[in-house]
């Protein structure tokens, strides 16, 4: 027996076992539809809060059926499995992704269809379930407050000390990250973690000369 015959009969007859009827087909494309579905609606319910897009959220859907699709295609013809390595390989997506839990979305609506396309519809289910649930478990974890930078501007220098007391006395953690002083107009940069700021903020206000405060977190600024 020449290794050509070995590769055909421990390889190539491998994609004409198993074959797909068109029933089956339209069976594992809809197990990925409804999977696609329910991962719709999760990140729907998860992105309510924040930035949501509904187009990426519809990709979302369908890329559980595409993908499904394409393994079912590969998975019962050696050529098709070529020409999809070929084609795909030539593909390029090009959207940034804005949230690190959208790239969580992608990768698991594209595992899903991977799964189901598989012949694996119960892992694709129990995936989706375990996944959920820990999504919403961790939703429910209070989220750690997170350093800000409270800027200050006094139209008297001699503030120095009196601000770095207030804002000592309620952090006493805090950092001071730079003091400009221009003429007679202090500018100083303080790193400050609290649960409330009012207070502080409050006092500081207190003291004369002071022309403006901001408190800056990494995702925006608040001007008080």
């Amino acid at each position: 027996m020449s290794i050509r015959d070995i590769i055909k009969k421990s390889f190539l007859q491998e994609y004409q076992t198993g074959a797909l009827t068109v029933q089956m087909i339209l069976l594992y494309l809809l197990a990925a539809a409804l999977v696609g579905i329910f991962i719709f609606l999760i990140y729907r319910v998860m992105t309510k809060t924040v930035f949501y897009s509904k187009t990426f959220n519809i990709t979302l859907m369908l890329l559980s059926v595409i993908t499904a699709a394409i393994i079912l295609a590969v998975q019962n013809s050696i050529v098709v499995s070529l020409g999809m390595v070929g084609a795909l390989s030539i593909v390029r997506f090009r959207t940034a992704v804005k949230e690190p839990l959208d790239l969580a979305f992608l990768f698991w609506s594209i595992s899903a269809g991977i799964i189901i396309g598989a012949r694996m519809v119960g892992l694709a289910i129990a995936l989706s379930l375990v996944i959920t649930i820990l999504m919403f478990l961790f939703q429910w974890i209070p989220e750690v407050k997170s350093s800000m930078l409270l800027m200050i501007r006094s139209s008297d220098t001699a503030n120095a000390s009196a601000i770095t007391g207030i804002v000592k006395k309620h952090d006493k953690h805090c950092q001071l990250k730079s003091k400009t002083m221009t003429g007679d107009t202090l500018d100083m940069v303080f790193e400050v973690k609290l649960a409330e700021y009012d207070a502080m903020t409050e006092e500081l206000r207190s003291l004369k000369d002071i022309q403006s405060l901001s408190l800056i977190a990494h995702k925006g600024e608040t001007v008080l």
